[in-house]
């Protein structure tokens, strides 16, 4: 369900998803509101659960992790049981940042962040052992072109 929010809100949204380490009085000058009005408004925000969490957003490439891996995979068995092995073997890969389940042609749809191909064969070998899968179509970026966190608030 959507929350409602107003202006001063999506002020303080778009200023904490480009730094969420901005104290409350930069983020209360911003807004225009007093330093106690921010920090409520923060707070019913975060409980709300519109800010989910906050966290340090690291460099992939700086940590040896600059190969973008898009995996998609098809499966015959669409029962709950099949679902749940294949949903708890890939939240136990840490490669795996992102898990969507999909509708069209392709089922499942991972994002992977690892060192090299070699380091990528390594996770899909780890996959595969765990849960029985159709067919798994790997595709590497070459350039990354956009990649924000930052949702149009």
């Amino acid at each position: 369900m959507e929350e409602k929010i107003d202006d001063t809100d999506r002020i303080l949204l778009r200023a904490l998803q480009a730094d969420g380490t901005l104290s409350l009085e930069s983020l209360a000058g911003r807004a225009d509101i007093s330093t106690n009005t921010c920090w409520r408004r923060v707070k019913r925000l975060e409980e709300s659960g519109l800010i989910a969490r906050r966290v340090a957003l690291l460099d992939a490439e700086k940590l040896g992790l600059g190969q973008t891996i898009f995996v998609a995979i098809r499966t015959n068995d669409h029962s709950a049981g099949w679902l749940k092995r294949f949903a708890d073997a890939v939240r136990m890969i840490p490669e795996v940042v992102e898990f969507y389940r999909m509708a069209g042609e392709v089922d499942y749809l991972l994002k992977v962040q690892a060192r090299s191909v070699h380091d990528y064969d390594r996770v899909y070998k780890d996959l595969i052992a765990r849960v029985n899968i159709s067919d798994v179509s790997a595709t590497f970026a070459m350039e990354c072109m956009k990649n924000t966190t930052e949702l149009p608030v």
